[in-house]
């Protein structure tokens, strides 16, 4: 049987880099040979290049493609989000024209479970909840989702939306105003305090990046022989286990052995965090059954991963 070649997109990324890990162990990856130049000009062409020539790679062999791009954060402005809409269209538009129809393939969307179900209730939430974003970036999730949602309505393959917890791990973008995990462990080595924004009995599901790439890796592989009926897959992916915010930083003053010097603050975005985002998949729940890194034993790679880069001199913080 031949396995599938894959295209990451957004590679680079958290996500994008532990789906690329997960996926290689099945089959060859894919990129092109140049960067897309996201937010520069030209790179809607370049996408279109890079469409036709991962159309030419692929020829009759099985392919799949996962969406893993995408910069926003829940306090994004809305013009800034939409251009991910239209790149995600010129993927899907291309995909649609260039490879063959009687191939075999798929294509993963990574959307926000934080994003869409921010206004939802009766929480713990699943694929059947009702989503209800309240910030211009869970619309802009529920929008892309929809445009998988047609894509598969218009071509030969099927297509799954993964709604993802709060990812964390080694890799994360300290920048951007995301990842609590990631920022005490930051501040705890610079010797700052970090900043809450939240109350501490906030419930939020963590899942370390590397479980949830592999879990990405599965539904990729089972998307593929959706039936007919089954266009398009909605799953959460998640660790399916809720944990408020001060029980994340009494872990942390534990596993680091250290205070952690909190300020508590507010911030025009709080308006967009939900109190409590319990979730749970109720979907393809075969692929649940693996297990999970611990979130103290994630906690310690990632406050581990950010001490070797503080070693070697790299900045915690790129402010390029």
């Amino acid at each position: 049987m031949t396995e599938p070649l894959t295209w990451v997109i957004g590679s680079s990324g958290l996500l994008g880099s532990h789906v690329a890990a997960a996926v290689v162990r099945h089959g060859p990856l894919w990129s092109p040979d140049a960067p897309i130049g996201w937010g520069k000009s030209g790179a809607a062409d370049r996408l279109a290049q890079a469409v036709n020539a991962f159309a030419t790679a692929a020829g009759d062999r099985p392919w799949q493609v996962a969406w893993c791009a995408g910069a926003g954060v829940p306090a994004t402005p809305a013009e800034a989000l939409a251009a991910e809409v239209t790149m995600f269209e010129i993927l899907l538009d291309g995909l649609r024209t260039t490879m063959r129809p009687a191939s075999e393939g798929a294509v993963f969307l990574a959307s926000s479970a934080g994003g869409v179900y921010a206004g939802s209730t009766m929480a713990p939430f699943d694929e059947f909840t009702t989503p209800r974003p309240i910030s211009p970036y869970g619309e802009i999730k529920l929008q892309l989702e929809q445009v998988a949602r047609s894509w598969t309505a218009s071509s030969p393959w099927p297509a799954a939306v993964g709604r993802i917890s709060n990812l964390y791990g080694p890799g994360q973008d300290l920048s951007k105003p995301q990842g609590l995990i990631s920022q005490v462990c930051r501040a705890q080595l610079v010797r700052e305090p970090v900043s809450i924004y939240v109350p501490l009995d906030t419930i939020r599901d963590y899942i370390f990046v590397g479980d949830c790439g592999a879990i990405i890796a599965d539904v990729l592989r089972k998307a593929r022989h959706q039936r007919d009926s089954e266009r398009l897959t909605v799953k959460v992916i998640a660790s399916q286990r809720g944990v408020t915010i001060g029980a994340v930083l009494a872990e942390l003053r534990r596993i680091l052995k250290r205070r952690i010097r909190v300020v508590h603050g507010t911030s025009a975005t709080s308006r967009y965090q939900a109190s409590d985002l319990r979730v749970k998949s109720s979907v393809w729940t075969d692929l649940d059954r693996r297990p999970l890194t611990p979130l103290p034993v994630g906690i310690k790679f990632t406050f581990d991963h950010l001490t070797r880069q503080l070693q070697r001199g790299k900045p915690l913080v790129d402010h390029r």
